[in-house]
């Protein structure tokens, strides 16, 4: 197990990658703090995670990241009830508005940003006192290919993330001494409700089909078919466990090969 004894918070719970963080996390180990502005979507974690019958530790604080008193207080509830932080994972995101930049909706960019990285960063550094406290730890940052390879319609989000991205290689770079690693995982297209939900908007805004979609996507990746959001998952957990130990402002690419870079 990857992640035998450890503690692990994971934010953006819902259905998708974020739950599959957690489900996954306890699968390898860990004992699981999770949050989400939603308290059903933490309900159903929950009982993902129980249907495993591993007797996984699990605690549940509804949180809204882009607050940083709920954050503090999710770090807080953490520390209370199990001592530690050993593991960060930083998967809560808002996709914003789609559509192209030229008319954009600049106050969508911000609620986007409020989340993306002033929210992940507020929650971050709410859990480096404790990391240093207790001699190390490691923050993982769920990225997205779209900072690589752009995709029409989501500038908004893509530079909030690409934002992200430049704020974690600095922090590995400040955090190292202090033997907290930080890393990114650079998702790509993942097969679950948010890549599901969103092919079928543009089906029913007249677009292709769904199938017709994943055909045309699935051309572009090299293993031949969108990833499963559960296997992207573990690529994550890998960052976050001892067997990463040796790697610390990385940007792990996690898209079946669709962006290979030079």
């Amino acid at each position: 197990m990857l992640l035998q004894g450890k503690v692990v918070i994971v934010s953006g719970i819902g259905p998708g990658l974020g739950q599959e963080l957690a489900v996954e996390a306890a699968k390898q180990g860990a004992s699981v703090a999770m949050c989400a502005r939603t308290a059903s979507k933490l309900d159903d974690a929950e009982a993902a995670i129980s249907a495993l019958g591993l007797g996984t530790e699990v605690l549940k604080v509804a949180t809204d990241i882009s607050d940083r008193l709920q954050c503090a207080n999710l770090v807080a509830q953490t520390i209370a009830r199990f001592g530690r932080i050993d593991v960060l994972f930083n998967s809560a995101y808002n996709p914003g508005e789609f559509g192209p930049i030229e008319s954009a909706n600049l106050d969508s960019w911000r609620a986007a940003m409020d989340v993306n990285l002033f929210g992940t960063m507020g929650l971050t550094l709410e859990t480096i006192p404790q990391m240093k406290k207790q001699g190390g730890g490691a923050i993982v940052m769920i990225n997205t290919m779209i900072t690589r390879k752009p995709l029409h319609t989501q500038g908004g989000y893509g530079a909030s993330k690409a934002a992200l991205a430049s704020a974690t290689s600095h922090l590995a770079l400040e955090l190292g001494g202090y033997n907290i690693r930080v890393n990114s995982a650079y998702m790509g297209w993942m097969w679950g409700p948010a890549v599901e939900g969103y092919l079928q908007m543009n089906a029913d805004a007249g677009g292709p089909t769904v199938a017709q979609q994943v055909a045309a996507v699935s051309k572009n990746i090299p293993i031949g078919h969108i990833p499963d959001d559960g296997d992207c998952a573990k690529a994550a957990i890998f960052l976050g466990s001892d067997y990463a130990c040796a790697v610390t402002g990385a940007a792990l690419d996690v898209n079946g090969g669709e962006y290979l870079p030079h």
